[in-house]
């Protein structure tokens, strides 16, 4: 099997960048899901409930975060941030010490997502734990829902697109690492990893939502994939698709890199 693709998010919910190598820490990517926008209550938001924010652009500098929007100048945000208010966020059940960005960037962001909105920054010391049933070492993850990697065989979007009318392209599915080699839905079984020089481990299958039903291109919502997936997918009441991963060792990895299961 081989890495065919990685993706790094560094706003949660907003568009990710395609890259051809990563650093792998405990959090998830260096830059992976260190942002997220919070509402007055210091809830996050998403694109679930906020789905035009799929039509912020982005790009990333050595520098900077860029982000763009037909309506707006462009606007640059800090790759890290040590400075600033202290808040305390909600991102799901969990409360995270965070870092808000400065006014004119809240400014921006608020005016794109047409509600009052800010952008928090994670510091590295923060601490947010895995679900602690599903963790071997007590590890960490960033802003991302609830683990650092979500691993998708290309096998399993291709069986999936040969059962739908349209097909969808990976990036509707948000994954960090993607595979060629494997068989569909393999992935759902992985436990132990080695991706190059670093080794990860496998938690459980992905719980996929609505996220999943937006056109990243248009922010419009639709029916599919849900629709299919949840004729063949399921685990109980959830539909799953793709692996949710930890890292068990850091490093650097690349397209190309060979990987193997044990």
């Amino acid at each position: 099997m081989e890495i065919s693709g990685l993706y790094i998010y560094p706003i949660k919910s907003l568009q990710g960048l395609s890259v051809s190598s990563a650093e792998v820490m405990e959090k998830g990517f260096k830059y992976d899901r260190r942002w997220m926008l919070v509402d007055a209550n210091n809830g996050h938001v998403t694109q679930r409930t906020h789905p035009h924010l799929s039509q912020i652009g982005l790009e990333m500098s050595a520098n900077a975060i860029i982000l763009s929007h037909k309506n707006k100048s462009d606007l640059e945000i800090p790759l890290t941030l040590v400075d600033g208010n202290q808040v305390e966020v909600t991102i799901w059940n969990d409360t995270v010490q965070a870092i808000e960005a400065p006014e004119q960037i809240n400014s921006w962001i608020s005016d794109v997502a047409r509600d009052p909105c800010r952008l928090v920054y994670m510091p590295e010391d923060a601490n947010r734990p895995i679900n602690p049933e599903r963790a071997r070492n007590n590890e960490q993850v960033s802003f991302a829902d609830g683990y650092p990697y979500l691993i998708l065989g290309q096998s399993s979007l291709d069986d999936l697109n040969s059962k739908m009318e349209v097909d969808l392209p990976m990036h509707r599915f948000r994954p960090n690492i993607v595979v060629t080699g494997s068989e569909p839905y393999e992935e759902d079984h992985w436990k132990d990893l080695q991706i190059g020089d670093v080794s990860f481990y496998g938690t459980n299958p992905c719980k996929r939502c609505v996220f999943t039903t937006i056109d990243q291109e248009t922010g419009e919502k639709g029916i599919e994939p849900l629709k299919t997936l949840a004729t063949y997918r399921r685990e109980g009441k959830d539909v799953i698709f793709g692996l949710n991963t930890v890292a068990a060792s850091t490093g650097l990895i690349h397209v190309g890199d060979s990987m193997w299961v044990e």
